[in-house]
């Protein structure tokens, strides 16, 4: 696919609509024509420079995320969890959550979004946490053979979607420090 060249603010620009719009009006009553209303663009530039609807709501999502697990390592499995969170603020945990809500939806619905979040968000993002267990495993923090390793990511998602189900509440800092502490070390037997 031929790309146009956009300046990294207009590009910036371009993703932050995006994510508004999708939290204002869900992945269904996002579209081209909406964003290239709202972004002052030509909706044939953002099919030539993004392809699809999918690949520029992943590619927004990935842009504007505040950190990659890959690029944590404190030492530590509590110290690498910890600076996990404190790389984001509250009013981004709960604009993220509302957009995560909205998504989860739509990846049911439409193939092709879920296979490119799964593409480039998701299975890097497992990567990169299966690496920092890895090194938790080889430091000895972390028994090699504790059968919740391999649940960690369901147990760090169900964090976000139950706090929101249980208590009505998105998840803030203080929440998720107190569920890694109470929760996903202890079944590891974190050291």
């Amino acid at each position: 696919m031929a790309r146009t060249r956009l300046t990294a603010e207009r590009e910036g620009e371009l993703y932050d609509a995006v994510l508004d719009m999708l939290r204002e009006g869900g992945y269904d009553g996002l579209t081209m024509d909406a964003i290239a209303s709202r972004t002052r663009s030509s909706k044939a530039t953002l099919y030539r420079q993004w392809g699809s609807k999918p690949e520029l709501v992943v590619r927004a999502l990935r842009h504007n995320k505040p950190v990659s697990v890959g690029d944590i390592d404190t030492g530590t499995l509590r110290g690498d969890f910890r600076a996990l969170v404190e790389r984001t603020d509250d009013c981004r945990l709960e604009r993220d959550s509302a957009l995560m809500r909205g998504l989860a939806q739509a990846v049911h619905e439409n193939p092709d979004l879920h296979q490119a979040l799964r593409e480039q968000l998701i299975a890097p993002e497992l990567t990169g946490l299966d690496g920092m267990l890895r090194r938790a495993v080889d430091r000895g923090e972390i028994p090699a053979e504790t059968a919740a390793l391999r649940y960690v990511p369901h147990m760090l998602v169900g964090a976000f979607v139950a706090r929101e189900l249980i208590e009505g509440r998105s998840p803030d800092r203080a929440f998720l420090s107190d569920y890694i502490d109470a929760v996903v070390l202890p079944a590891l037997g974190a050291a």
